[in-house]
């Protein structure tokens, strides 16, 4: 079923020009389909934050269950922010302190880049730390990605993200270590998922800390984690939500920084996305940016267009499915047990089945 347009959000017009079905608010009220209200935390820089808030709202919107999702996006104080970045914020976001006197069923925190050596050093640590507390107790379910996840981790367990040696950057297959989670439910695996990322919590810091391992890939650390309850929290260190092109943009982003000085070495190609036709374009462009420096010229153009062509999303299936069960799941126990524990509630023969009762506090 299909996303509300509840508010005046730009996303809503480019993904019903998508192809994407997105209701108005009128056409929702006069259908008898229950509701799900999910917070919509934002957290990444300017250059992503808008194709961020598309990426999470397809996800959301990709559910097959009869129900309406209603997405509430907001933002919290320390971030850094260009001025048209904090007009869009003012203008489309509602805030915390609204949604904390409306409720929520179903939390999904962004990750952002860190610009400090520890997680409590970033000014954004403790309105952080405040909207973690809350939905703990007040949230059926959160959705935490990369950052959030580090975030999440250090805050409630103690536990330190470790620097990798090298950044964990492509698209990894992943298996899956817990088959019989209904967050997995008609998940094949192998599949593939993209990562991105400097620092890591290891399997080993996950299970010490009575998490359980869904998914993780030999290369890649663990993708999908959940909490002890074994759904209040549900970690994603990898990006299902990535666009084909984003590990692309990121590429362009670190060869930007090493024309200006910013990173001592020429980009590594990100593991497993770029083709043979993608690397022979790549070792191209990598001449002319060389021959550039040397001769003080302008960057040359980076030949994104031509790239594109040859980009496959391989992972966004996947994704979609596994957000359809959490959504699903999402529905059926907001209104048994927010507190659990899990398997009270749930239909023995369709962990996904969704009961239709209406929306409480």
């Amino acid at each position: 079923m299909p996303l509300v347009a509840h508010t005046t959000l730009p996303t809503f017009d480019l993904l019903k020009r998508s192809g994407k079905e997105i209701l108005d608010i009128n056409q929702a009220h006069d259908q008898d389909i229950p509701e799900l209200h999910i917070g919509f935390l934002n957290l990444m820089p300017d250059s992503a934050f808008k194709a961020t808030e598309r990426q999470f709202l397809h996800l959301a919107g990709s559910s097959n269950h009869k129900i309406h999702y209603y997405v509430h996006p907001f933002s919290i104080d320390g971030v850094v922010r260009d001025e048209a970045t904090l007009e869009y914020i003012n203008s489309y976001y509602t805030s915390f302190d609204e949604l904390k006197r409306s409720g929520l069923d179903a939390l999904i925190l962004t990750g952002t880049n860190p610009a400090n050596p520890t997680l409590e050093l970033e000014p954004f640590w403790e309105p952080l730390g405040e909207v973690i507390d809350w939905a703990t107790n007040k949230v059926t379910s959160m959705m935490c990605s990369c950052l959030a996840v580090h975030a999440i981790v250090k805050h409630k367990h103690n536990i330190e993200r470790k620097p990798l040696h090298k950044k964990r950057w492509g698209v990894y297959r992943q298996q899956i270590a817990s088959s019989n989670h209904p967050l997995l439910k008609d998940i094949h695996s192998p599949f593939d998922v993209p990562h991105s990322r400097n620092n890591d919590i290891s399997a080993e810091q996950l299970n010490a800390a009575g998490f359980e391992i869904l998914v993780q890939g030999m290369n890649s650390g663990v993708h999908m984690a959940v909490s002890q309850d074994m759904f209040q929290m549900v970690y994603l260190q990898g990006h299902p939500e990535y666009d084909k092109i984003s590990l692309l943009k990121e590429y362009k982003r670190e060869v930007i920084r090493y024309f200006n000085g910013a990173r001592p070495i020429f980009p590594d190609n990100p593991e497993n996305y770029f083709s043979p036709d993608i690397d022979k374009i790549i070792r191209h462009y990598r001449k002319e940016v060389t021959n550039a420096l040397e001769k003080g010229h302008q960057l040359p153009a980076f030949p994104e267009a031509e790239i594109e062509p040859f980009l496959e999303n391989t992972w966004r299936d996947t994704g979609e499915a596994i957000f359809n069960n959490w959504l699903g799941l999402v529905h059926q126990l907001t209104h048994t047990d927010r507190h659990f524990p899990f398997k009270e509630g749930i239909d023995s023969d369709d962990p996904l089945k969704i009961k239709e009762t209406p929306r409480g506090e």
